[in-house]
């Protein structure tokens, strides 16, 4: 067990849940990451501890990869994360351990990349078992993509390809393509498969340029039955790490394989794409996922139910379903939040109590303030052009009203700062961060632009 006196690792511990706290709010933070206790951490493991299962399963599904890369920056010795619940601890340290690692898991073994040789769970995409067609919920916003997903996993032979799918966060684009890499390893598991993100695509790659083994990663790539990447906008501007997909994706069509891709938007919409690569992209099919409509939400969240064994009254279940629209990751976090709440103090679920639990998430709903529409104020406001916004100019005149539009962001919608600074051009979260702290001492000296934020802050919510 860890050493009291081990003061390195207890600095950097208190530094991760610092981070934590700021990327992830005050209530997340003291409902999931505060009750996590640090147990170990040596021979590159860092041993954590949760109360209960359904915490430890919450923590894993959620907050896991970036426990992983908070870590990794304090301690880079420090690769895998293992969460234990606490009760297990004093029968065997291994009891009720899961692994939270670097390392892909053992089943399945073809999915998420099993076959890089080297450093797979650096680029590897973990598979959630929860994203099955069985646990999908069809509706009219999102019944074309469904069907063209089911197509794509039942088929012997390349429907079309790539299958292209887009919509906003969390609305189901990645429950497909995971649900697709289960539906193909059941059927035909020799088949090799690879799930990944657009920037664990880079990641591969710089990495591969750099040790000079772009033949490795060529072959590795070039050489599976389906290739999915998830959230492709983030290639947007990244010149060489394109040319290498544009690359990749011919190679694979030429072969007749299946490529699956997700973004936030179709093809025609993506700034910074190439020409050429933006005309691949639509050679295959195209579907959009709408935003959800209230029966489907409803159906959303009484399968979500059921999933969790636990009882919601019906008054709740349309509760929510009126007044979470933004999407379904919002709606079965606030069911999650509700049910661990009525588990952890004892309390039954009502309207009362979900209201008392959902206060800042039911307030950010009743908004709908999206960040397309503050970057849109913030640039008409500052008399730039919207595409500003997610270029990589930084002259002074262009990156001010972009760090105002980032600090509005942070402050009016609830979504994460890797969300954020993916919509300006594939930013990483701690350029949202120092956004968000330049805009805050620039408001504390500087009047003007005090009352510019204040201004834009009214007419956004108004």
């Amino acid at each position: 067990m860890l050493d009291r006196d081990d003061s390195a690792v207890q600095a950097q511990w208190a530094r991760v849940r610092g981070r934590l706290r700021e990327e992830f709010g005050e209530a997340a933070f003291r409902t999931w990451l505060k009750p996590l206790t640090l147990k170990e951490a040596k021979a590159g493991v860092v041993r954590l501890a949760v109360p209960t299962r359904f915490m430890r399963d919450w923590v894993q599904a959620n907050y896991i990869d970036r426990l992983r890369i908070l870590w990794s920056g304090e301690n880079a010795a420090m690769r895998t994360i293992e969460i234990a619940i606490e009760s297990t601890l004093a029968r065997s340290p291994s009891v009720e351990v899961v692994a939270a690692a670097a390392e892909v898991p053992a089943e399945p073994p073809e999915v998420g990349g099993e076959e890089m040789p080297v450093d797979r769970g650096d680029f590897a995409g973990r598979l959630d078992p929860r994203f099955t067609f069985e646990n999908f919920v069809v509706g009219k916003p999102n019944e074309l993509a469904h069907a063209a997903a089911r197509r794509v996993a039942e088929a012997s032979a390349v429907p079309f390809n790539p299958l292209f799918l887009y919509g906003s966060v969390g609305l189901g684009k990645t429950h497909l393509m995971h649900a697709i890499a289960w539906h193909v390893r059941r059927r035909e598991p020799q088949k090799r498969v690879i799930y990944l993100s657009a920037e664990k695509f880079m990641f591969q790659f710089v990495k591969a340029v750099r040790y000079k083994d772009t033949m490795a990663f060529k072959e590795q790539f070039r050489s599976v039955d389906l290739l999915m990447i998830d959230d492709v906008q983030f290639l947007c501007g990244k010149d060489s790490t394109q040319e290498e997909f544009f690359y990749t994706f011919n190679a694979l069509v030429d072969q007749n394989r299946q490529i699956v891709i997700s973004a936030d938007k179709s093809p025609s919409d993506l700034e910074g794409l190439e020409e050429r690569m933006r005309s691949r992209l639509g050679w295959g099919l195209v579907a959009d996922i709408h935003p959800t409509t209230y029966e489907l939400r409803l159906g959303i969240l009484q399968t979500k139910a059921e999933q969790l064994g636990i009882s919601v009254p019906i008054k709740v279940v349309e509760f929510l379903a009126h007044k979470i629209t933004s999407n379904v990751r919002e709606l079965e976090g606030a069911l999650n939040r509700i049910s661990a709440h009525a588990s952890l103090v004892g309390r039954p679920v009502t309207i009362e109590t979900a209201q008392e639990v959902l206060h800042d998430l039911l307030r950010a709903n009743d908004r709908r303030i999206t960040i397309e529409e503050i970057q849109k104020r913030v640039a008409e406001h500052f008399s730039i052009r919207m595409a500003d916004m997610h270029s990589a100019r930084r002259a002074r005149a262009v990156a001010r009203p972009r760090q105002v539009a980032m600090y509005l962001c942070k402050q009016l919608t609830p979504r994460s700062l890797p969300e954020i600074g993916r919509k300006f051009g594939g930013r990483d979260h701690t350029t949202v961060m120092h956004a968000v702290r330049k805009i805050e001492e620039l408001r504390a000296s500087d009047p003007n632009l005090s009352e510019d934020i204040e201004l834009l802050r009214r007419m956004l919510e108004t």
